[in-house]
């Protein structure tokens, strides 16, 4: 969810309008066995799952303006109508199914897709995906299905004429890969008898519509589908980008695409598929109790910190470990040793004047730079190219490790010129030289607060007000070296010691 909510903050910056729906996906029979199990109605299960999730949203301060949840019922009406059309279209029909289901991933999987394998706990041998390593069950049943395997030539001529639509390139070839060595028909329902938790096929009680059909169906719910003529795109589709975890890249990037052809809608633009995070190495799983409660995390370490370190640290290819000791050790080299240091050492001392050096520059009248004052200009200058070259290939944790990257420089241009023993000598030249410095230094940390604000909106907007910098001057537009020449005055106390700066040292270190 940050890492979605951090792309639509980028477009925010941008002044682009940008609109991010998030959600949670309440029927299938993995829910309805949750429940049982819960010893409570699926309806309750899931009111208070849903609950948790909203929790969630707003502790992490998600921007999102929708929180669909496919037991509304407009989405209800939604994948209701879908299935009337792709019915009448001749693209649903009905059959008999047999087959490997796997309850967890809830959907069926091909003879070619399964694989024997040995619980290493308990001795038991079962038949698995080889895809997730997941356990399955044979299925014999009357249901319908999606004539999948008419859409091959038409996902492969889209996947072609949209080479980037799978991120990364990796899996966007495992797609490719899947489609050209040919597709089954989809089954996509369930007999009542079987599964109840769901929606009903219209004019068939008997059956229930398939989770995955109906799951994802809830993006152009939110979008205002269906629409009226003139009005496809009011509701943002096609979406610039889905973010989704790589083990649902078949449904995503294959099914959902499919649906969306035979409906005669556009597919959306992307689809960043993203890794997972593990714990000491191992795969998280509440079945093994591996897991990390997002809460307890958040309120230990503070949103900002968390949305930085998941950010920085998270993987898109590669799956990332998870650890406490890891966003300590993010905090104390990044936040608190990088910023928050360069911060207190330009802002603080009394030798020289943060707004007068702006002033000096704004006149005209700094001196001229030497060598390693041309190279941290430069640096500064080639910032926001180079973040928005990240955030154009859906990779912002790239993004964010420029941004982080000019600041460890900056410190070292600080460190390297030391203002702080020029303003001694008294003479006018040195003077002068620690006031570029000054100068140079406060505009790195200026642009990077503005481009820090999609991922640590708290954190971002105390940095620009400990740095004078005005509410209307903290947009993309602004995030160039130079152009704002009204900053400098604090707007908030600065602080005098480590506790209250910008990182204070963390209460707790693991």
């Amino acid at each position: 969810m940050v890492l979605t909510d951090i792309l639509k903050r980028w477009q925010v910056l941008q002044g682009k309008k940008a609109i991010l729906c998030t959600g949670t996906d309440e029927h299938g029979m993995k829910i309805q066995q949750a429940a049982a199990m819960a010893g409570t109605e699926p309806s309750e299960f899931v009111e208070k799952g849903a609950e948790i999730f909203k929790d969630l949203a707003r502790k992490a301060e998600l921007s999102n303006d929708h929180f669909v949840r496919t037991s509304d019922q407009d989405h209800k009406d939604t994948v209701q109508y879908v299935w009337y059309l792709l019915r009448k279209s001749g693209y649903i029909y009905a059959s008999k199914h047999e087959g490997w289901y796997c309850v967890s991933d809830e959907t069926f999987y091909p003879e070619s897709a399964i694989e024997k394998r040995l619980d290493p706990y308990t001795g038991r041998t079962f038949m698995a995906s080889q895809e997730t390593g997941k356990e399955v069950e044979w299925t014999s049943e009357p249901n319908y299905h999606f004539r999948l395997s008419a859409f091959r030539d038409r996902l492969l001529d889209f996947y072609a004429k949209n080479s980037d639509f799978v991120v990364p390139a990796t899996r966007m070839r495992d797609v490719v890969q899947w489609v050209s060595e040919g597709l089954e028909d989809l089954s996509v329902s369930r007999p009542v008898d079987r599964l109840n938790w769901g929606i009903r096929v219209p004019d068939d009680d008997s059956q229930t519509i398939y989770v995955w059909l109906d799951a994802l169906v809830n993006y152009i719910t939110k979008a205002g589908y269906p629409w009226a003529p003139g009005k496809e795109n009011a509701g943002g589709w096609p979406a610039d980008v889905q973010v989704i975890g790589k083990d649902i890249v078949r449904f995503h990037c294959i099914y959902w695409p499919a649906f969306l052809l035979a409906l005669d809608i556009p597919p959306p633009r992307q689809i960043l598929t993203h890794a997972h995070w593990t714990l000491g190495r191992q795969k998280m799983a509440k079945s093994t109790g591996n897991v990390v409660n997002p809460f307890f995390a958040l309120d230990r370490f503070g949103v900002d910190v968390m949305r930085y370190y998941l950010a920085h640290d998270g993987g898109i290819s590669q799956d990332a470990d998870y650890g406490n000791l890891h966003i300590v050790e993010r905090y104390k080299k990044d936040l608190q040793g990088g910023l928050g240091n360069l911060v207190s050492r330009l802002t603080r001392p009394k030798a020289w004047s943060v707004p007068e050096a702006v002033q000096t520059a704004a006149a005209g009248r700094l001196r001229a730079p030497d060598s390693e004052t041309i190279l941290q200009r430069q640096n500064i200058e080639s910032l926001r190219q180079q973040v928005s070259e990240s955030f154009d290939k859906l990779n912002p944790g790239a993004a964010l490790h420029h941004i982080i990257g000019l600041i460890y420089e900056t410190n070292r241009y600080l460190q390297h010129a030391a203002p702080w023993a020029l303003m001694k000598t008294g003479e006018a030249d040195h003077a002068a030289r620690a006031v570029s410095t000054v100068y140079h230094c406060a505009e790195a940390i200026r642009v990077v607060g503005i481009l820090l604000q999609p991922y640590m909106p708290g954190k971002a907007s105390e940095l620009l007000d400990m740095m004078g910098v005005e509410q209307s001057r903290r947009t993309y537009e602004d995030a160039v070296f130079g152009c704002d020449v009204g900053y400098g005055a604090a707007r908030i106390p600065l602080g005098k010691c480590a506790w209250d700066a910008l990182f204070p040292p963390l209460s707790v270190e693991t």
